[in-house]
C-alpha cells in the first residue's frame, strides 16, 4: 500500500515542553542544590536539562540511526480533521510513528480516528482528545 500524503513534520519551538517527574535521593538532590548555590546552574531544572542534553548528545548517532531504521517522523506531526478525511477518502490507513509530538485535532471524532489510523507509536508525547485516545487505545504502542 502506498503511503498517503501526511502533514509536514516540524521541529519543536523552544518553549514547547512536557513536564516529567523524577525521584532523586537526598544526597543527589543536595549536590544539585550545592551547584545551584555556587552559581554553576540557575536552578535545579537547568542542571537536569543540561545533564539530559549531554546524555542525548553522547548517544546522538544511535538516536539518528534508529530514527532512520524505524522510519520515525522527528519533531511534530499534527493531524487535522481535513487530513484524516482525505486519508479516509483515499481508502487508506495511517501508521503514525513519531519521535517528538504527535497530535490529533480536537474536532476529530473517535469514529474518524478509528477509520483512518491503523497504529500509533510515539516516543515523546501524544496529544488527542480523551475520546480519541480511548478509541485508539488498542492501537497505541
Amino acid at each position: 500500500m502506498k503511503k498517503p500524503a501526511l502533514p509536514n513534520a516540524t521541529r519543536f519551538k523552544g518553549g514547547d515542553s512536557e513536564k516529567i517527574t523524577i525521584n532523586l535521593g537526598p544526597v543527589d538532590l543536595g549536590q544539585i542544590d550545592l551547584l545551584v548555590e555556587e552559581g554553576f546552574y540557575s536552578n535545579r531544572t537547568d542542571l537536569i536539562r543540561t545533564a539530559i542534553r549531554n546524555q542525548l548528545a553522547v548517544h546522538g548517532q544511535v538516536v539518528q540511526e534508529t530514527i532512520t531504521r524505524r522510519a520515525l517522523v522527528l519533531g511534530l506531526q499534527h493531524f487535522s480533521k481535513q487530513d484524516l478525511e482525505a486519508v479516509r477518502a483515499a481508502h487508506e490507513r495511517l501508521n503514525v510513528h513519531v519521535l517528538g509530538l504527535a497530535s490529533i485535532a480536537a474536532d476529530v471524532s473517535p469514529e474518524l480516528a478509528l477509520a483512518t489510523i491503523e497504529s500509533v507509536v510515539v516516543l515523546g508525547a501524544f496529544h488527542a482528545s480523551p475520546a480519541v485516545k480511548t478509541a485508539l487505545a488498542d492501537r497505541i504502542r
